[in-house]
């Protein structure tokens, strides 16, 4: 990955390169950073802190890997106390993270547990604030994508899944934090370019991110009553082990992300900034917002 920092002007189409060197060699889900082949860039070598939100606590889902990753370090070089949530076999990847936050000074948590279970989101919202006091930040961002060429060959079983992964853990999570979280809190969704422009193959995780966006508007417009602001960030094609782990075909993957405008896929290092923004005071005005990261692809 680049070594050139996110600070120094450069031409964008060429900061990060191609997804080369990929084997064809797909992960079983979900997918680990660890074994991730090209190794994707979360900030470790370039992201740098400001105290942009120094003294506020975080809970990330799917804060293991990925863009959660790159969103839990961010958040902790900008003061921020962090709890990231993760399924138990990404564990590797979750002692990574609480390694780069600890690093960062700040107080870093880890609660594994399958947010497709109500229970689980209930008690993943006590143990946070158990652990950090409160919640002023809520990042729901783990997800799950599998790519299926024909409709009939989805079943009952992986539709649910996914939307209850994507979709029902954010309501679960999100009524269960809401009472905790002060005036002043933000609440930020991980949607997707694909709720905007659907890929054939990905039915199930495309309708998922439409509803996210539309739960977004619509939880701002109920929240802000309690001066809570949410908003979403759209990320477009991002090289994470998602991809590698279902999310899309191998021969996809060898040309991922190069149809964008930007004509490369992006990083997760270039995406925790928009939730940075989100998470802080500098976004006051800012609600029922979807801030897209695309490389070029369009949102309305």
């Amino acid at each position: 990955m680049s070594k050139i920092d996110q600070y120094t002007m450069q031409d964008p189409r060429t900061q990060y390169p191609l997804i080369k060197g990929f084997d064809d060699k797909m992960q079983p889900e979900p997918g680990l950073d660890k074994i991730l082949k090209p190794q994707a860039d979360h900030g470790e070598n370039t992201y740098r802190g400001s105290g942009r939100l120094a003294g506020r606590k975080a809970l990330i889902t799917g804060g293991d890997s990925g863009i959660g990753r790159a969103v839990a370090l961010a958040f902790a070089r900008e003061g921020a106390d962090v709890v990231i949530n993760y399924l138990p076999s990404e564990e590797a990847d979750a002692q990574d993270t609480l390694r780069l936050i600890s690093e960062s000074g700040n107080k870093a948590f880890a609660f594994p547990g399958d947010i497709t279970d109500e229970n689980f989101c209930k008690k993943l919202v006590e143990k946070t604030v158990g652990a950090l006091g409160s919640i002023d930040i809520l990042v729901n961002n783990a997800a799950k994508q599998q790519f299926v060429e024909n409709v009939e060959d989805i079943t009952t079983a992986e539709f649910t899944k996914i939307y209850s992964t994507n979709v029902f853990a954010t309501f679960w999570i999100t009524k269960a934090a809401v009472p905790h979280m002060p005036p002043g809190s933000s609440i930020i969704n991980n949607t997707s370019i694909q709720s905007y422009q659907p890929s054939a193959g990905l039915l199930a995780y495309s309708s998922t991110k439409g509803a996210i966006t539309a739960f977004t508007k619509s939880l701002a417009k109920t929240l802000i009553e309690k001066g809570i602001r949410v908003n979403a960030v759209a990320p477009g094609p991002v090289w994470t082990p998602l991809q590698q782990s279902g999310g899309q075909p191998p021969e996809k993957l060898k040309s991922f992300g190069e149809k964008t405008p930007m004509g490369r896929p992006g990083q997760p290092a270039e995406v925790a900034p928009a939730f940075v923004f989100l998470a802080s005071q500098e976004s006051s005005y800012i609600t029922a917002e979807v801030i897209g990261v695309t490389g070029g692809q369009h949102t309305p």
